[in-house]
């Protein structure tokens, strides 16, 4: 998996600035201080240092951090990474650089403040006690030079900060791989709405255009002016179906055209025993509405409200408050439902309203004895 240009600029300027350090601190001691002159060995040293680090930090980031980042392979990549950190300490302490005097030098003892002792059984000079007077215990004037241990605290901090840099370097590309995830994440479930929505449109229209035939089918033979009357209805219905029906939203006022032209087509249908109002505002603002969201609702009321042996009535209304649209649908309960077998209205509108607006809407619905109501409150996008 390629980096990112963002996590490259990052490990770009801060190797950036630590090469540029000592350079920086050199200048500055030059100026404060006008008997130093600006010396490139003493950068370049530590350049030398700091390119080991560097060579270990380009292995790591780009063929040990994946293992683990990408991949997944944890043993392989601390086992790895041991065996890096052992070569590197084996490396530090065999190219330490010398400490201290060389080996066999010894400094005059007149530099140091003393004289060396005469030997045993010799006198210690004039007025002092020889070999027949007392004679002071010898004690040693400095410890035996000790070998130089096998790691020391440069090697240990060197290692220290080889694992504190391996561990940035985990953490800044952890970082940018959950950010990635995230945003592949936030993508598919992108994706995923809008299949789901094309689905759930797909099975509205098919279930709406159903039963507006079936209407169409009765009327022809009981009212055939009727029955062109409600197919030039249909005609701007289905425009507005197959060319606003897959946007993401629409404006309301298409969206009120439309249900009055369903309503106007449904009361072709029934006698003066289905008592139907209509109550939708004459003004509508200017906002949108995801489409064919409130229709759904209607037809139900037609399904199971409607009685051919007894009076029945359909209530729909809708008013628009600040920045909601508040939309109720009461209807009669009908003793026979008209509904057929394996309809999905109801179902795909509860769907559609959690995928388009989540906890942001209000749907309540009251299933009594003899009414069934519906209310429901939608945020309107200007």
């Amino acid at each position: 998996m390629k980096q990112s240009k963002q996590e490259n600029l990052i490990y770009l300027v801060v190797w950036g600035l630590l090469f540029a350090t000592p350079l920086l601190s050199l200048y500055v001691r030059t100026l404060n201080d006008t008997s130093l002159v600006f010396d490139w060995t003493e950068v370049f040293i530590v350049w030398r240092q700091f390119a080991v680090f560097l060579l270990l930090f380009l292995v790591h980031n780009f063929l040990l951090a994946p293992l683990l980042i990408h991949k997944h392979q944890r043993v392989l990549y601390f086992s790895i990474v041991a065996a890096v950190l052992i070569c590197f300490t084996a490396y530090q302490c065999t190219s330490r650089p010398p400490s201290g005097p060389p080996m066999g030098f010894k400094p005059p003892m007149e530099q140091m403040g003393r004289h060396e002792p005469p030997p045993f059984g010799e006198p210690d000079g004039p007025g002092e006690p020889g070999e027949h007077g007392p004679r002071p215990k010898h004690r040693p004037d400095h410890r035996p030079e000790m070998p130089p241990p096998i790691v020391g605290e440069r090697d240990i901090l060197a290692v220290v900060v080889l694992i504190l840099m391996f561990g940035a370097n985990l953490g800044i590309k952890g970082y940018f791989r959950s950010r990635e995830d995230r945003k592949r994440l936030a993508e598919l479930e992108k994706k995923n709405l809008e299949q789901q929505l094309e689905y759930l449109r797909f099975q509205i229209n098919p279930h709406f255009f159903m039963n507006t035939l079936n209407n169409i089918h009765a009327l022809i033979d009981i009212d055939p002016s009727k029955a062109q009357e409600t197919v030039l209805e249909l005609s701007k219905m289905m425009r507005y179906v197959l060319y606003e029906g897959d946007r993401k939203g629409v404006p309301l006022t298409k969206e009120v055209a439309f249900i009055r032209t369903y309503v106007k087509l449904m009361q072709l249908r029934y006698t003066d025993k289905v008592r139907i109002q209509l109550d939708l505002p004459t003004e509508v603002p200017d906002r949108q509405i995801p489409p064919l969201i409130l229709i759904t609702f209607i037809e139900n009321a037609f399904k199971h409200g409607v009685s051919y042996q007894h009076e029945s009535f359909i209530e729909v209304k809708m008013a628009i408050e600040g920045d909601s649209l508040i939309f109720e649908c009461r209807n009669s309960k009908a003793e026979v439902s008209n509904e057929e077998k394996g309809g999905v209205g109801l179902s795909n509108v509860r769907k559609r309203l959690d995928l388009l607006y989540e906890q942001n809407y209000t749907l309540s619905i009251h299933d009594e004895p003899q009414v069934y109501t519906v209310e429901l409150t939608l945020p309107l996008k200007s």
